[in-house]
């Protein structure tokens, strides 16, 4: 068997790939139709969070599975988070639109981000697979602690969207760019 051979992308088109699939709903919906009716869960904090989740996920796969030798990756990690930045400015200027209330959605992932990375700081020994913090997090986030139905999916958001990235970024190879 020969090795298959990469697809080549720029840098722009690997973020905007990956910014795209961090808003992609289409896999949320599958989560969310996937519990079970008789819950005391709030759906639209679950789904609403599960987003949060999945952007925040793409932007640690981007960290976790391209190498720190690749001199792509800061610009590419750079790149997804202003196509995030922008997508989340539109998100704010319609809420604000539709419901009069004013938010500010990129300020408000950046909150989760540091809400999960002091749970992870805090818990050194589980540290090493962050998938067995994150759900717990997730749940509190939601209000719900302790449950095994928020617990499990988030914690299968987050796994199968590091997977996903990781598949990904291994199947194309990063074109060098030339800066003039």
């Amino acid at each position: 068997m020969g090795q298959q051979k990469k697809e080549k992308l720029t840098p722009q088109i690997v973020a905007k790939d990956l910014a795209n699939f961090a808003i992609d709903r289409s896999d949320l919906k599958e989560f969310l139709a996937a519990i079970p009716e008789d819950n005391s869960l709030d759906l639209v904090t679950i789904e609403y969070e599960l987003q949060i989740l999945k952007i925040l996920s793409v932007g640690w796969a981007i960290s976790f599975y391209m190498p720190e030798t690749n001199k792509n990756k800061v610009l590419i990690s750079g790149m997804f988070w202003e196509y995030i930045q922008g997508i989340s400015k539109n998100i704010s200027t319609l809420t604000e639109t539709t419901a009069g209330k004013q938010i500010n959605y990129f300020e408000i992932i950046k909150e989760r981000l540091d809400t999960y990375l002091k749970v992870i700081q805090k818990n050194p020994e589980i540290s090493q697979n962050p998938a067995d913090i994150i759900g717990p997090a997730f749940a509190v986030t939601c209000n719900c602690p302790n449950d095994p139905i928020a617990i499990l999916t988030s914690t299968k958001m987050f796994t199968l969207t590091l997977g996903s990235v990781k598949e990904y970024l291994n199947a194309v190879e990063v074109d060098d760019i030339k800066l003039n």
